[in-house]
């Protein structure tokens, strides 16, 4: 487990599961209760954990205080999977100065999804 794990809290795991295994990979390595309706799923991706939190009403309109940034092999063809999975584009691809192919989307809640791909010295 990882020092430190984000967590979602979502009003549907079902939705943020599928967005996160389909476009990452993520596995469910863990949940509570192991049996019956879900309140904790345990993602893994790569070698990081993240947490999905079933919540009735986990609440809209403020501005998001947290950003997931992943990393993917390719950034372009990731990108092209994000709006038939459910999330949103919001910016790039761009490379940037300090060595990285960085896009912004959302996931199908809304939460601000950084893709990021090193860019190869040349």
């Amino acid at each position: 487990m990882s020092t430190i794990q984000p967590v979602i809290v979502t009003a549907d795991q079902d939705v943020l599961l599928d967005f996160y295994t389909k476009l990452f990979g993520a596995e469910e390595v863990f949940r509570v209760p192991a049996e019956g309706p879900v309140f904790y799923r345990g993602l893994r991706i790569g070698d990081t954990d993240l947490g999905l939190v079933a919540k009735a009403d986990p609440g809209t309109g403020a501005e998001p205080r947290i950003l997931l940034s992943i990393g993917v092999d390719d950034v372009d063809e990731t990108l092209g999977r994000v709006e038939a999975l459910g999330g949103s584009v919001r910016g790039g691809p761009d490379d940037m100065p300090w060595g990285q192919r960085v896009a912004h989307i959302r996931d199908p809640d809304g939460n601000p999804v950084n893709l990021t791909q090193p860019i190869p010295v040349r």
